[in-house]
């Protein structure tokens, strides 16, 4: 028996147990989970500064403030989230119990990714403890010093419930043959697929945050100093290696060179003329990597920056001009600090450009106009739409964060995350009295009686504005009706 199919019958022997379903054990478990971040930070800061040379301001701003604001949402709202919802009734039903009972999956497989290797692997975590579930986590072996602070977990957590299992391509191959009750991957489309695959043969649920090429459209009559100044943010930061960073802009060739002049200068303001010994500039996630974005320049003109150095797997800030839609760049998810920029003539062109295409897991359009916003929004798809700024919609847990298409299914943050872990199940509750009311369902059916119950089952009853004692007034003569029609 393979160490994988170990730990997941583990986890679903523990699971069965019953222990992660009072919602005591859940926030304890969150409790826990949120004195591993605290207690281990310094490992923390200090594994992602080995494995993407970022800065400990930066882990906090980018990595560890969301966390702890899932957690500490999940806490407070995790009864709430937990308990029976009632849905509205019609008049068959209308003194029975009707609800929604989310109630826990079973064993949640969490595949993280290596670009915010705390952030997207533990958020779904969060969730998967709130829901009541187990769950088995895979952190990126990419980001090899953040997956040995991850093994740490089982110091905080119920060790039987929760497993950290670390490795390569091997070990998440032997992970995906097992069977899950959800499987929750962050990464790229092709190996999107192959989860997708895998998981079939179970006919297991899957969540795929996925990525693409999230386009940024600029109208000519907005503020570009503003938008470049936003846009030059979104794009570099974590070196680019971002999934719902600026992919690339769209915008008409009579701003192109201005746009270039005011991303040069947010470049020299954010990362001063030296990005490469500047504290907040990142580095490619390693050489495989470097070499696929370098790759990805050839042929295109160089506007701003293009510097490099193999050796630190560092790429300056760079900006492509005049880029054409069959350029390398434009064929594949850049991910990394290189932003094109495609001339188009006007919005109708850019929409045709975006939809020709697959659906991103972002759209950002920058504009003055409302119309142009609502243009945009109307005409295009894509899992979000962000008008006048880039990354933000992450940070709030009210909004659901997923893709469409290519870029992803499925959706977290928040309630989303706990919905998204949970089964819903539908649940009626009645009484064995009152079987008068149910002569009008029972053969034989007549006219009389199929106009009835078409009236019962289509009027709903809303509680909050029906009287109990009216409802029953309305029953009795229903009943006495029903007898005096139906009953022999």
């Amino acid at each position: 028996m393979s160490r994988e199919q170990l730990v997941v019958q583990q986890a679903r022997k523990a699971f069965q147990t019953g222990r992660s379903k009072p919602l005591a054990f859940r926030i304890q478990q969150l409790k826990n989970l949120q004195c591993f971040i605290s207690e281990r930070q310094n490992d923390i800061t200090d594994a992602l500064k080995k494995d993407l040379r970022k800065s400990e301001n930066g882990t906090l701003l980018y990595e560890i403030f969301g966390l702890e604001g899932e957690i500490k949402l999940a806490l407070s709202k995790l009864a709430e989230w937990a308990a029976p919802r009632p849905v509205a009734k019609n008049l068959i039903t209308a003194l029975d119990e009707v609800y929604i009972q989310p109630e826990p999956l079973g064993v949640v497989l969490i595949i993280g990714a290596w670009n915010y290797p705390i952030a997207v692997t533990l958020q779904p975590l969060v969730g998967a403890i709130a829901a009541g579930n187990a769950a088995v986590v895979k952190p990126s072996e990419v980001s090899s010093h953040t997956a040995k602070v991850m093994e740490l977990l089982h110091m905080y957590l119920d060790p039987e419930m929760y497993h950290v299992v670390t490795g390569g391509v091997p070990e998440t191959q032997e992970l995906l043959k097992q069977r899950f009750d959800h499987v929750f991957y962050t990464g790229n489309s092709t190996v999107g697929k192959l989860v997708m695959e895998a998981a079939a043969h179970h006919l297991t649920p899957v969540t795929l945050e996925l990525g693409g090429k999230s386009p940024c459209y600029i109208d000519k009559g907005c503020d570009l100093r503003i938008a470049c100044r936003r846009i030059t943010w979104g794009k570099y930061v974590n070196c680019g290696q971002t999934c719902i960073a600026p992919d690339y802009i769209l915008c008409e060739p009579c701003i192109q060179d201005k746009v270039v002049d005011e991303i040069r200068k947010c470049i020299q303001e954010f990362y001063t003329n030296d990005p490469k010994t500047f504290t907040d500039y990142g580095r490619i996630i390693n050489q495989r990597h470097f070499k696929r974005i370098m790759a990805l320049m050839e042929g295109s003109t160089v506007a701003i920056g293009g510097g490099h150095d193999e050796s630190q797997c560092y790429i300056a800030p760079t900006v492509l001009k005049d880029v054409t839609p069959e350029s390398k760049v434009m064929q594949d998810e850049i991910f990394g600090p290189v932003l094109p920029i495609v001339p188009v003539n006007g919005l109708n062109e850019a929409i045709q450009f975006i939809n020709e295409r697959e659906k991103p897991l972002a759209i950002y359009v920058f504009s003055s106009s409302k119309k142009v916003i609502k243009k945009m929004m109307l005409e295009t798809s894509s899992g979000a739409l962000l008008a006048n700024d880039c990354l933000v919609q992450y940070t709030i847990s009210d909004l659901p964060f997923g893709g469409v298409g290519n870029s992803g299914t499925g959706r977290y943050h928040g309630k989303y995350t706990f919905d998204q872990l949970s089964h819903l199940r539908s649940c009626l509750i009645k009484n064995l009295n009152m079987e008068w009311l149910n002569l009008i369902r029972y053969p034989p059916h007549t006219a009389e009686k199929l106009r009835w119950a078409q009236m019962l089952l289509t009027k709903q009853v809303n509680m909050k504005r029906w009287r109990q004692l009216a409802q029953v007034a309305m029953l009795a003569a229903l009943a006495a009706f029903v007898v005096q029609r139906f009953l022999r």
